[in-house]
């Protein structure tokens, strides 16, 4: 566990002058990792300020919301989220990179934003997380582990994320805004395919094929269906506010500076370009454009004694045989298809966690 350093307060002179200084530039990161605690009194200190069209206020460390002065139609209200797990560090400089085009006044936003940087805590010590999963927290799972930092943010942004879609605090009523939400991760392992999107359990609705398309054009072309609720954050926001949402991999992790910037410039010019309201051209969907994967089950690590068939250097979506077994304890895994594939394999996590996804290729 690290140490626990103390929440900043909102108006003492070292955050005021990072804050400041971050108005200037729009390095989110500047103003995130010395303080990555949160916030103090924040109700007392003066973190709103104008942008060219647009007003933007500081609600925690790695938490800001801009709404533009005059809103585009037809209505949105996005998030865009990040560094849920702190060692993913693209996502992070995707978000710090749009705030920075923002700030400078390179690109305006017409639709109310929400950025997130999401585990400043495990992203200073370059580790997936400090204590607890944070993605595996939400819909109200931290109330199931006890007091750490993980469960104490899960429970912030939820907060965050849900009066940003009921437009608590915002000087604009709901008025029927469609919702969206996109988490942006990238992956332990390397993929067979590089960037892929977890597209969260529908229940009785459709998949949409507009988001499918909206996610081609960010670059990513694989999709895998969710078969039940969870605790990620964009389950939150698709459950809770029926939010077009995505857990979005783009790649696999590396260290700050260690990203190759350009092999995320789809997803980065198509996610700044939808907050602006500029055209976006989007194919109409067709299923030969994708590698649509159907979610068979998890493969769940029940006791100590949890032992993965999968060596450490294979793949996501790596396909196995009928009858290969991957998994052994309480409950055996053993696939049932002739070409099931791996995602997400790891058997480093706590008991009664998900330590793989199982997949099988689909149509829509």
């Amino acid at each position: 566990m690290t140490t626990k350093t103390p929440l900043i307060n909102a108006s003492s002179a070292e955050f005021t002058e990072a804050f400041n200084a971050f108005k200037e530039t729009g390095d989110f990161l500047a103003i995130t990792q010395p303080f990555e605690q949160g916030l103090e009194n924040q109700e007392n200190a003066s973190l709103t300020f104008s942008l060219s069209q647009a007003t933007a206020k500081l609600l925690d460390i790695g938490v800001i919301v801009i709404e533009p002065n005059e809103l585009a139609l037809p209505l949105k209200n996005i998030v865009i989220s990040s560094g849920i797990h702190g060692n993913e560090t693209a996502p992070i400089e995707i978000v710090n990179q749009m705030l920075k085009d923002i700030v400078q006044g390179r690109r305006h936003v017409a639709h109310r934003t929400l950025f997130i940087i999401g585990n400043p805590v495990s992203m200073n010590i370059s580790k997936r997380f400090s204590v607890e999963n944070l993605n595996r927290l939400f819909c109200g799972k931290y109330n199931d582990i006890a007091p750490c930092y993980e469960k104490e943010r899960a429970e912030k942004l939820e907060t965050y994320v849900s009066n940003f879609f009921n437009h608590v605090g915002s000087d604009f009523a709901s008025n029927g805004a469609t919702t969206y939400h996109y988490d942006l991760h990238t992956a332990i392992r390397p993929s067979k395919h590089e960037k892929f999107a977890i597209y969260p359990y529908q229940g009785d609705k459709p998949w949409d094929k507009e988001q499918l398309a909206f996610m081609r054009a960010c670059g990513v072309s694989t999709i895998l269906f969710g078969h039940a609720p969870s605790g990620t954050f964009s389950y939150y926001s698709s459950a809770n506010f029926s939010a077009h949402a995505f857990t979005v991999e783009l790649g696999k992790v590396r260290g700050f500076g260690e990203n190759d910037m350009s092999k995320f410039a789809a997803a980065y010019n198509t996610l700044s370009a939808f907050v602006s309201n500029e055209a976006i051209a989007l194919k109409e969907f067709d299923n030969a454009d994708f590698n649509l994967f159907k979610v068979l089950g998890d493969i769940t690590k029940y006791t100590d004694n949890f032992k993965l068939n999968v060596a450490d250097d294979v793949s996501n979506f790596t396909g196995y045989p009928a009858g290969t077994l991957l998994a052994e304890d309480e409950q055996n895994y053993q696939t049932t298809h002739e070409g099931e594939s791996i995602v997400f394999p790891n058997a480093n996590v706590g008991i009664n966690q998900r330590a793989a996804l199982m997949v099988i290729p689909c149509e829509l």
